[in-house]
């Protein structure tokens, strides 16, 4: 049965929707910029299909069960392109996926769908560092043919020009920024066994891993360690560690062990949803730390806080959210370090509310990523026009 919409016939099936990005990677942030992302879609487009190709399919389909998903890693190309030939458009991104060896990987893909016709949308995605020419090339002769590349912060579009991408690139921000917080944080908290009434302070930390291969692990551990000594100290506070991925539990407990008041503090077990993540970071009275989207969790929530940059997405982050941010994680840098934390938490009243205005101009941009791509989707597959009432004809003569 055909079902007619805005001028055009379609075959009932609604509009199919591919999403790549590093989902399935059980990173607290990129499945946030998903849930954003799909809610934001499927909330305008019910008729939307959505088809995840996700790294760990078993992990995503726990996660969105409300979506068809697909495995793409080690699978061949023939099986692939089945998924792939069935799209009506295929969105890439959101998040950091277009850096050195990793670019690649999720551009064949691309070129794949478009091989097939497939229109590739790529959705405020971050780049860089992009230094190696095979991935250079892979962006320009790919990404010059998309119906449109949006990147969520300056320094990526940078990147994608410098990499010899010779077309419009429009800066949005981060899809993440569009969650709300519930009120699951209390609850959780008590489930970790962290005391109550205290003042908490939350901290990130992450593993060098290829994103950060540059950081002295040791010497980053000790600088922190140093920094939640002082919070122990100097605000009479309760350290938690909030774990973005699961190899953070592994280097938060290294910081943990290097504090002479490693008793005041919990490291989190993880696995928790990203909404959940957000209502816990809700309850926090500060938040220091260099994971992103615990850095974005945190001006959502409305809580003072400190990134420590050890790429330029979170000093950029920091520049757009007027947060103070040393340049590097380097133990050289722990007396100015130290120096902040005291001036954020005196000045925190004023912080906050500049934070509240720039968190809710950058909730504003992202939001126009999904606006454009909804318009987007409306010219190759227009919204269904729900039938009216039956009228009955005026009688003649």
């Amino acid at each position: 049965m055909l079902e007619i919409t805005r001028g055009v016939m379609r075959d009932g099936r609604g509009v199919t929707v591919g999403v790549l990005g590093s989902y399935g990677g059980k990173n607290v942030g990129d499945e946030a910029i998903l849930t954003a992302m799909l809610d934001r879609v499927q909330g305008a487009r019910p008729d939307a299909r959505i088809v995840v190709f996700s790294r760990d399919p078993d992990y995503s389909r726990g996660v969105r069960p409300d979506v068809e998903v697909v495995g793409w890693e080690g699978v061949t190309r023939e099986r692939t392109s089945e998924h792939l030939r069935r799209l009506d458009v295929l969105v890439l991104g959101g998040g950091g996926i277009l850096y050195d060896t990793e670019a690649r990987r999720y551009l064949r893909l691309v070129r794949t769908a478009q091989a097939h016709g497939v229109p590739v949308f790529t959705y405020a995605v971050g780049a860089g560092p992009l230094t190696d020419e095979v991935d250079r090339d892979w962006v320009r002769s790919t990404l010059t043919d998309a119906a449109a590349v949006t990147v969520r912060d300056e320094e990526s579009k940078l990147v994608l020009e410098e990499a010899g991408l010779e077309r419009p690139i429009t800066v949005t921000a981060d899809p993440a920024l569009l969650l709300r917080p519930g009120d699951s944080g209390e609850e959780l908290l008590r489930a970790e066994a962290v005391p109550r009434g205290v003042r908490l302070v939350g901290m990130s930390v992450r593993e060098p891993g290829r994103a950060a291969s540059h950081l002295d692990e040791h010497g980053y551990h000790q600088l922190l360690a140093h920094v939640g000594d002082f919070l122990v100290n100097r605000l009479d506070a309760h350290v938690v560690f909030v774990p973005m991925e699961r190899d953070d539990i592994r280097h938060a407990h290294a910081v943990a062990s290097h504090m002479a008041d490693a008793g005041a503090c919990t490291v989190l077990r993880g696995a928790s949803r990203p909404q959940q993540v957000l209502d816990i970071v809700k309850q926090l009275d500060l938040a220091i730390g260099m994971r992103l989207h615990f850095l974005v969790f945190a001006a959502l929530a409305g809580v003072p806080l400190l990134p420590l940059p050890y790429a330029g997405k979170v000093f950029d982050f920091a520049q757009q959210i007027g947060a103070p941010a040393l340049r590097g994680v380097a133990r050289e840098n722990v007396g100015l370090l130290l120096a902040e934390v005291d001036r954020l938490w005196d000045e925190r009243p004023a912080r906050l509310a500049e934070t509240a205005a720039r968190t809710a101009a950058m909730r504003m941009r992202a939001d126009r990523t999904a606006e454009r791509f909804l318009t987007y989707l409306e010219t190759i597959a227009p919204s269904p026009v729900l039938p009216g009432p039956p009228t009955t004809a005026a009688p003649v003569g």
